[in-house]
């Protein structure tokens, strides 16, 4: 049978739409050794929290090390990303050109708080691509891995689950989507993303991965309905 395409693109924003996620988490590994949790380097950040909201990753750190990580802690991180990103956040090469060309609804599924979210957006100046069809992890109960999100807004955009396709980069994100049971494409096209992180997201269900936005549409195409 021939496939019909999908009604629905949700993309993750940081390190899909944008080139955020690197950002994200070396503040978040440099805030955190500075009050003494030095088990969360970079590259721990990177390897098991990237795509999870901050609720639950000072939720995990504080459970980990059994102490509490400050109240202060999630206020400070946003105020430090929001600096960084104004200098030095980019949208990922040709994203607002393909989305422009694809002609299915479109929204943002993040574990970004939606400050963050909208400024990220904003700045980029992918936000008119969306709005207002942008949906944060703070909507739902659990977050990434969950498919909660996901499903969320498959709901808020009319459509089923098995007719959307999701655009992620991380292990949580693509773990949630698959649980969510919508098609997942893999995303490695940003700075965070390290030698055989394509293999980690095919290994945990996406059907394909692309390292460049202009390969979207040709994944997409051979992934289609059934």
């Amino acid at each position: 049978m021939t496939g019909t395409a999908f009604d629905l693109i949700i993309c993750d924003c940081d390190g899909v739409l944008v080139d955020s996620e690197i950002l994200a988490s070396r503040i978040d590994a440099e805030e955190l050794q500075r009050r003494g949790f030095d088990d969360y380097p970079l590259s721990e950040m990177l390897s098991r929290f990237a795509g999870v909201s901050q609720r639950d990753i000072i939720a995990t750190v504080e459970r980990e090390s059994g102490r509490p990580i400050g109240a202060d802690f999630a206020q400070t991180v946003a105020k430090r990303i929001e600096a960084v990103m104004h200098a030095e956040l980019r949208a990922l090469p040709d994203a607002a050109r393909t989305l422009a060309t694809m002609p299915q609804l479109k929204c943002v599924a993040s574990s970004s708080a939606p400050s963050k979210l909208d400024l990220a957006l904003r700045l980029s100046g992918l936000k008119p691509l969306f709005a207002p069809n942008i949906f944060s992890a703070v909507e739902v109960e659990r977050g990434k891995p969950a498919p909660d999100l996901f499903l969320h807004a498959a709901r808020r955009m009319g459509r089923l689950p098995e007719r959307c396709c999701v655009i992620e980069d991380s292990v949580a994100g693509v773990t949630a989507a698959v649980a969510a049971g919508m098609t997942v494409i893999g995303f490695v096209g940003g700075a965070h993303c390290a030698p055989g992180h394509a293999e980690r997201l095919t290994q945990i269900g996406a059907v394909a991965v692309v390292d460049h936005w202009k390969k979207l549409p040709e994944a997409m195409g051979a992934a289609r309905v059934n």
